[in-house]
């Protein structure tokens, strides 16, 4: 009985370091199996590839392409867009058409000079061409979408610049918020779309190619002043007439 209780105080009580110890070499050798396979012998591989090669150009019938090898994974090439300049055939095409919108809108300026000075008419030379903007009180009585006398010299002016022109023709037609409904129209889309179509109507009375003309028509719905003052409402009734250029150009607009 002694004896036994002896044992028991001399039990080792450190055989933890034992297994801590085969943990410690486990992990070691755990590191370095995974840094060999990490590591490429890309001399190893370059024989490798070469015994590779040889075997295949002796076979007959063989190709006599070499069999490549990457040691490493390589990432797909950056693919950058370039941008091409333009041929010196556009860039002449561009030139042109500026030069031909810059004589339009002087033209364009000396036929409706009065009215420009009035500030019934509004000529601007945009970044997609030119603009001109008409207050509705030049080419129509209110509520009524067939146009005066005096618009109608007034846009034939206008039409025997375009007449010989083919650059595309958008004609808009705006209204104030007023509703209106009678027994020709039963609201403001209606009043804008046919007051655009009678523009576009006198055009092509007048030599401009049909094939060139929009017309339509956008109501109240894009202002240009207030709708709450009268000044507001007769400013938003209007038409507006866009020569568009064929070969748009990035750039601030300039009043002319």
């Amino acid at each position: 009985m002694a004896r036994r209780r002896h044992e028991e105080e001399h039990e080792n009580h450190e055989r933890w370091l034992v297994s801590y110890a085969d943990f410690i070499t486990l992990l070691f050798a755990f590191f370095v199996v995974m840094y060999a396979i990490s590591s490429v012998n890309e001399g190893k591989y370059r024989v490798l590839s070469d015994a590779i090669n040889s075997a295949f150009r002796s076979v007959p019938g063989s190709t006599s392409g070499a069999l490549e090898m990457e040691t490493t994974p390589q990432s797909p090439p950056l693919v950058v867009p370039q941008i091409r300049p333009a041929s010196p055939k556009v860039e002449e095409q561009k030139r042109k058409n500026k030069e031909r919108m810059r004589n339009m809108a002087q033209e364009l300026m000396a036929a409706l000079g009065p009215l420009v000075k009035s500030g019934q008419v509004k000529v601007t030379e945009t970044a997609l061409g030119i603009t001109l903007e008409i207050n509705a009180s030049v080419l129509f009585s209110p509520g009524e979408a067939t146009l005066d006398e005096r618009a109608v010299v007034v846009l034939a002016n206008v039409a025997k610049i375009l007449a010989g022109t083919d650059f595309p023709i958008t004609v808009e037609g705006y209204t104030d918020n007023v509703p209106i409904k009678n027994s020709f129209f039963p609201s403001n889309w209606e009043l804008s779309v046919v007051r655009a179509s009678s523009v576009v109507r006198l055009f092509i009375e007048n030599g401009v190619d049909a094939r060139l003309l929009t017309a339509t028509g956008y109501a109240d719905q894009r202002p240009v002043a207030d709708n709450a003052t009268a000044e507001g409402r007769q400013r938003n009734r209007r038409v507006a007439i866009t020569i568009e250029s064929q070969v748009p150009d990035r750039g601030v607009d300039v009043p002319l």
